[in-house]
């Protein structure tokens, strides 16, 4: 899908250098990527917390049941 953007052309042409990427297509879709997955990773930290312990369960006994 083809789109237009105005974008700063020194700042990616600072994150293509700093990538080591050949292309501005590159730096782009490896700086949406990191975007994206850095965002996943701080909803996984905010969940930390919210969820319920049970002390009584045993992860080992679960690692042996037959599947």
């Amino acid at each position: 899908m083809a789109t237009n953007l105005a974008l700063d052309d020194q700042l990616i042409e600072e994150a293509r250098r700093a990538g080591g990427h050949k292309t501005k297509k590159q730096a782009v879709t490896a700086a949406l990527d990191e975007y994206v997955r850095l965002r996943k990773q701080r909803r996984v930290i905010q969940a930390f917390g919210t969820f319920d312990f049970d002390p009584a369960y045993n992860y080992k006994a679960e690692r042996r049941k037959k599947r």
